[in-house]
Order: structure tokens, then sequence, then C-alpha cells
């Protein structure tokens, strides 16, 4: 396979395409000393309601999920779009050149050391965040091996050695993982701050596994501000920020909006109905 035909093939499965729009591209330095690159989504309206982490899936990079950036932004939240380097563009194509595309990305979502690099990554984007933000609220958000890295944080057991933080007030998980190559059985029972899980019922996992496995996490967990959001014949593709779905992403920010609003409620179940997004919570 050409490196061309090798970009493309991992463009159309982990979003590798850059979208514009960012307000503004910045680059931090990680405790590591090695540089950072984000984008930043000021808050609008004279107050910031909270920050939030953005952690890309496999191939990603600081200028994706602008529509997530955006809205963000308008709830009155200051957003950061991390650029995880060990896991972005370069990375996915090195793997995916000799092992072949499944193989190769298996093998990327696996590492450690990948997952080590992204929690820098969240540090450094944290600490410049909570400088320029009063409010104590902090949300992790991610997509594909985002959500991973975004459950590891929260506590979830997993099988490549992570141990998380707990840091942050609450978690969005966009199309997370069930049992398999990066989590046990039961993995995310001992998590117990307010999280958001996304899917969509076309949001099939790597090699075809129905999206239905994505649910896992949710049902695994115990009571305590837990949700989770269908979105009506959303793909993987259509939560990656790439224009694919506008409908989709509509809803995707609708749905962290609404848990958003339960969270600093104190009051965290659903106040009415999301169109195309069918909630559950406990």
């Amino acid at each position: 396979m050409t490196l061309t035909r090798i970009a493309s093939a991992c463009a159309v499965l982990y979003g590798l395409a850059t979208p514009t729009g960012a307000q503004e591209v910045l680059t931090l330095k990680r405790s590591d000393s090695k540089d950072l690159a984000v984008s930043a989504y000021l808050p609008t309206g004279a107050a910031c309601k909270g920050w939030a982490v953005m952690s890309p899936g496999a191939g990603g990079s600081e200028t994706g999920y602008h529509y997530l950036g955006a809205a963000l932004s308008s709830m009155g939240y200051l957003a950061v779009v991390v650029g995880h380097q060990e896991s972005g563009r370069r990375a996915v194509l090195e793997n995916v050149r000799g092992n072949g595309i499944r193989a190769g990305l298996e093998e990327l979502i696996t590492e450690p050391e990948a997952y080590r690099a992204r929690f820098l990554d969240i540090a450094a984007s944290g600490q410049w965040a909570r400088a320029r933000c009063a409010s104590s609220l902090s949300i992790l958000i991610g997509h594909s091996m985002g959500a991973a890295t975004t459950l590891m944080e929260a506590g979830a057991k997993n099988k490549v050695g992570i141990q998380g933080g707990d840091s942050f007030s609450a978690y969005v998980a966009i199309s997370p993982q069930g049992a398999g190559i990066i989590f046990p059985v039961d993995a995310w029972e001992g998590i117990t701050k307010p999280v958001l899980l996304l899917t969509g019922t076309r949001d099939s996992e790597l090699g075809g596994v129905s999206w239905e496995v994505r649910t896992e996490p949710f049902r695994n967990m115990r009571p305590g501000c837990k949700w989770l959001g269908v979105v009506d014949g959303a793909t993987h593709m259509n939560f990656a920020g790439l224009g694919a779905s506008r409908r989709t992403e509509a809803r995707t920010a609708q749905a962290i909006g609404a848990f958003l609003e339960g969270v600093t409620r104190g009051e965290c179940s659903p106040k009415g109905r999301i169109a195309g997004v069918e909630v559950t919570s406990k």
C-alpha cells in the first residue's frame, strides 16, 4: 500500500483532515519540555462557566473537532483541543505502513507510551486553561482513543498500565470502547464522577463490532450522574468534526450542553428530550 493510500484510508477511519476555524492556535510546553500544539476557544459572555480539554482520536490533531470547541465557547466555556503528537497523524501512518490499517491502529491504541504522552498533553492544557478561567468546573472530553484516555483518567481499569488521576469535575466519552484490547470486563465500576457517554446506532468498533458494545461502560458504572446518549444514525466519523453530519454534530453539542447544565445544577438528570438522541441516566 502506498503512503498516499494509507493516508487516505486513515483519514476515512480516524479523521486526519484538519478543518479550519479554531479561534487561536497556541504552542504550550509539557512538563518534559516538549512543545504541544493546541487550539483554544475562548468563552463568550462576561464570565467563564468552566474549562474543557478535548482529546482527539488516534490520528486527530488540535485543528479538528471545531464544532465542539465552538459549541462549548458559545455555552460560556473555555475549550482547548489538544494535538497529541505521539498518537497523531504521523504516528498513525508509521504504525499502519508496515502492519496494515487494523493491526497498526490496534498497536497504537494499546501503546502505553502513547497514553502517557497524552496525559502530559492534557496536564499542560489544563494548567493553561485553569489560569484563564476562574471557575472550578473542569471537563475532559475525548473521542475514540480520546474516549479511552478520558475514561482512564476517570478511573477505569485498563490493560495498558495507566493509572488516571481523576482530576476533572466531569467526563464526556464519545465512542467509548467496551471490554477488549484496552479495557477488561467491569473496568468502569469504580468511576464516581459525572460521566456522559455518547455513541451512535452506526458507530461500529474497530473491526466492525456492533455499536452496542460501546454501551458497556455505562451499564457497568454505578449510579450517580451517569448518562448514555445514543444518536440515531450516527457513525464513528460523524462525531469526528469533519462536517460529515452537521445533524450529528448539533445533537452531540446539545447533549453535552444538557449534561453540563445538569452537573452545574447538581440535579444530574435529563431535563426534556433531545431530538434524535435517546438519553438514559442513572
